[in-house]
Order: structure tokens, then sequence, then C-alpha cells
């Protein structure tokens, strides 16, 4: 344990483990051990999560000055290519995450229990030698040790530049993503026609050639994509989210530079907007796949070392939990499609600002699921209870401060996003549920984290299909009673059930956070581990 952490402190014995959240809340944005740890991963990765929905977002402001049919028919192509990636990767993302954490701390208390036996051992000989040589000897024992050292140390220079790490969770994730993206792109190209029907783009309606050009074309970018996505989970595990920022960045500003001469000056409309979209997708891919194959080899020496059985069994888990978050957005996406093109058009900016804010939280949740998954692994249930409560309450504060800025943002800047009065008082409508959820769902981005930290994917699961469907069966509701407010009131409830469940586990001390009601609990096992 790290000297001056809170982790160190005197445990209590909690009667009711919700109490835990408010632990040392004064102390949220203490810069010791775990602050700098958290805000070390948590600052890198929100910065790249946030990157790629930015990007979206300038590719709304850029086609919505094509027309409202035209930013409509986008933001229903988004919502599906969005639904058909997160079904695909978003498990695999995590689940990588998880796995390669704890994979890469087992190995480092391994390597570091032998090279703790090697010292001891080499000590001992080192003794016995002493004892068996004479005065006159000395020097050439001397000698004979500095040199083995320069020799052993040279080698271990030697060996450190060249030696990479074995993961067989990130040899798995890679080749699932390759596979999921190809498959991803043959759906999405041959039933993208039908795909759009279901979401209310009938044939008769001026969205659907726009639509479907946007669409077909996004979906030659799907194996960059997933690709991308599995890598970042890998280096997620490192706890390395520097990296991927700086793909991320790299990727994106081509897109942005790319936007305007695609859409504009070779006047290719939505169609130049996604070709786009695509090649920085596989620029984004290209560069993280270079530095990982320094790190990492990618290549496992036999078939039966990758873990197809256990991805596919957790991933089974978190495929359910993620059907379930994507059908309620893409519900809601569709239900808005109904109403018309201006209706939509509103949505989709509201829906794009709605979740570019909420996404820097996930940072948290990316830096709270790697230091989780780590002290899981070590049974430091100590680092992971202070590690859980302290990214909760970050996430708050932080989602506080968005609620202010989006609604002062979306208040005054709307107009960048359209020119049509109609859209523009449609967004002004929606800004109390865009920003006032934003504390909500910083909070439910951030549980989600702590709970895939803890290997909790059965619970996570089973709580998102309840809410699931509590929220769409309120969709249908208020949709038809209310309209467009009555989508966003049935998205706001959404997000907050989504919180309910996420904390209900953690307050209650059920599952992994068992020790939370016995904190002894957790000494004894660093102890044990020590």
């Amino acid at each position: 344990m790290a000297e001056g952490s809170d982790v160190a402190r005197p445990e209590r014995k909690w009667k009711l483990p919700l109490f835990v959240f408010f632990e040392d809340v004064r102390h949220v944005f203490k810069f010791d051990d775990l602050g700098k740890e958290i805000l070390g991963i948590a600052f890198p990765a929100a910065l790249a999560l946030a990157a790629d929905p930015i990007a979206s977002l300038i590719d709304t402001a850029f086609i919505g000055h094509l027309g409202s049919v035209e930013i409509a028919a986008v933001g229903v192509s988004i919502a599906i290519f969005n639904q058909a990636s997160k079904v695909t990767i978003f498990p695999l993302v995590n689940i990588t995450t998880s796995f390669v954490a704890e994979e890469d701390t087992v190995r480092r208390i391994s390597e570091k229990a032998a090279m703790d036996e090697s010292k001891n051992l080499g000590s001992e000989k080192k003794n016995e030698m002493k004892v068996i040589v004479t005065d006159d000897d000395d020097a050439d024992l001397e000698k004979m040790e500095n040199g083995a050292s320069t020799n052993k140390e040279t080698k271990d220079k030697c060996k450190r530049k060249r030696k990479k790490r074995h993961i067989p969770s990130a040899s798995t994730a890679i080749l699932m993503g390759c596979i999921l993206g190809i498959l991803q792109t043959i759906f999405l190209i041959f039933l993208a026609k039908p795909i759009l029907s279901l979401m209310g783009v009938k044939s008769g309606s001026p969205m659907l050639s726009p639509a479907r050009k946007y669409l077909t074309l996004r979906a030659i970018g799907a194996p960059a994509v997933l690709l991308s996505l599995a890598m970042q989970g890998v280096f997620r595990g490192f706890k390395d989210t520097k990296t991927p920022l700086y793909a991320i960045v790299a990727g994106d500003l081509i897109n942005i530079v790319l936007d305007p001469i695609f859409i504009f000056i070779f006047r290719w409309g939505v169609s130049g907007a996604a070709i786009a979209h695509i090649l920085s997708q596989y620029l984004i891919s290209v560069i993280l796949l270079c530095k990982l194959m320094t790190e990492v080899v990618l290549l496992p020496p036999s078939v039966k070392d990758l873990q197809f059985s256990k991805f596919l069994k957790n991933g089974f888990w978190l495929l359910a939990r993620v059907v379930a978050v994507t059908s309620c957005v893409t519900l809601a996406a569709s239900m808005a499609a109904r109403l018309g093109s201006t209706p939509m058009a509103a949505f989709q900016v509201c829906l794009q600002v709605w979740l570019t804010s909420s996404l820097l939280a996930d940072g948290l949740a990316v830096a709270g699921q790697a230091i989780l998954a780590s002290s899981f692994a070590e049974k430091d249930y100590q680092k992971a209870k202070a590690t859980g409560v302290r990214v909760l309450q970050m996430g708050f504060v932080l989602g506080l401060g968005l609620a202010l800025v989006v609604g002062i943002g979306l208040y005054f800047g709307s107009g960048v996003f359209s020119k049509d009065k109609n859209v523009i008082r449609i967004i002004t409508i929606a800004i109390p549920f865009v920003a006032g959820t934003q504390p909500i769902n910083s909070l439910a981005f951030v549980l989600d984290g702590i709970n895939f930290g803890a290997n909790d994917f059965a619970y996570s699961a089973y709580s998102m299909v309840l809410v699931g469907a509590l929220t769409i069966t309120s969709e249908f509701v208020l949709s038809k009673t209310n309209g467009f407010i009555g989508i966003w009131i049935a998205l706001t409830i959404f997000m907050a059930l989504r919180t309910i469940a996420g904390l209900w586990r953690m307050g209650t001390g059920t599952g992994p956070w068992h020790f939370l009601l016995v904190p002894s609990l957790s000494s004894e096992a660093k102890s044990e581990s020590s």
C-alpha cells in the first residue's frame, strides 16, 4: 500500500455499506497516490473517449449545413452503426480491459517472486564461496563477482529490450475484433435498407437515399473500428490511456480536415463525411497496431493459448447488457424519426451533445475498472473500496460541472448545428433534460466501470435487462402522450434507473463487495496475499 493514501486508515465496520459512498468526501480531489493514479489514467482516457464523439459533432455541424433532411438521415444511420458496433465490440472492450489488467498483474507478481527467489539463491551461493576461499583469493573472487555482475546486468538489459509481454487475452481480443468487424460490414451493407425501414425510414421518405449511402459507406470502416477498440481495451488493461489518445487525436484531426474538403469542395455530401470517417478509423488502427506490436506477443505459441471460451462466457452477459442499453437509445432515435425530419434533426443534435458530455465521465470509469481489476487480482480489498468510492465522488462532481457547461453551451450555441429556426426551437426545449441529467449520467458511466472491474458481469446484465424493459415501456407510453418531450423524459428515467441499479450492488455489500460488510476481511486477505 502506498504511503500517504487514505486507504491505509483504520477500518470501520459498516452496518449499511451504502454510507461508504460518503467516506472522506472532502478529500475527493486530494492529490495523494490513489488520486494521482486515477487521474493519470482517467484524464487521457476521457480525452480519447470524447475525441470521437466531438468529431461526430463536427460531422453533424458540417452535414447540418446541407439541410435538415441530410442531418436527420445521418442521425438515423449513426444510431444504427453505433448499435451494431456496441453490440459486437462493447462486451469485448470491457472484458479485455479486465482480463488484461488481471493477467498483467499476475505476471508482474510472478516475475517479482521469481526475482526475489533468484536474489536469495544468489546471496546464499556468494556466502558459500566466501567461506571456502582464503584471504589470498579475495581479489580474484571480487573480480569474478564484478565480472559476473556486469555480464548479468548487460544480459538483463538486453532481455528487457527484447522481451515482449505474453498476454493471451490481448491476442484473443484482437482476433475477435477482426472477425466481428468483417461480419458487421457484411451485415450492414446487405441489410441497410430493411434496417432503415425498421427505424422508420420508409421507401418514400426523403431520408432514405442519404441515410443508405452514409450507412453503407460507414460499414466499410467497421473492421477498423472494432480492431482499434479491441486494442484500446488492451492498452487500458495496461493502464496506458495515453497511447490510444495520441492515435485517436491523429485520426480525428484527419477526419476534421477531410470533412469540408469531401463534403463541400468535392461535393460528395453525406458520402464525403462517411469516407472521411473511414480513413480516420483505419489510421487509428494502424497507429495502435504498430505500437502494440512492440509491447505484446500478438501471435500466441498455439491456438490453445487463446481464451475464446472465457471471452464468450463473460461476453454473453455483457452482450445481453449492451443490447438492453443500446435498444433504449436506438428506440428513442427511431421514435424521433417517426415524428419527422425536423424533430429528428433536433434529436440528433441533442443526443450527440448528451452522449459526448456524458462520456467524459467514462474516463473515470476506465480508471476505476483498470485499478479495481488489479486490486481484486492482488486481493487488496482496501484499495478496491477506496478506488470505487473515489471515482464515484469524482464522477458526481464532474456531472455537476457538465450540467452547467452543457446547459449554457447548448442554449447559446445551438445555431452551430443548424440554421433551421424550427430545429433550434426544438433543441431549446430539450436543454433541461440534456443538461439536467449530466450528474446522473456521470454516476451511471462510472458505476459501469466499477462493476466491470469487479468482474460482476452477470449482475450488470441482469440489472440492465430489467432497466431496459422498464425504459422501453416508458418510451412507448410517453412518446405517444408527450411526443418529443416524452422521449427525453423516458431517457431521463432510463439513466436514473441505470444509476440506482449500479449503486445497489456496492451499496448493499453483495456479490464481490461482500467484504464491505466485514471490513477485516480485506486486511486478512491482503496479509495472506503478501
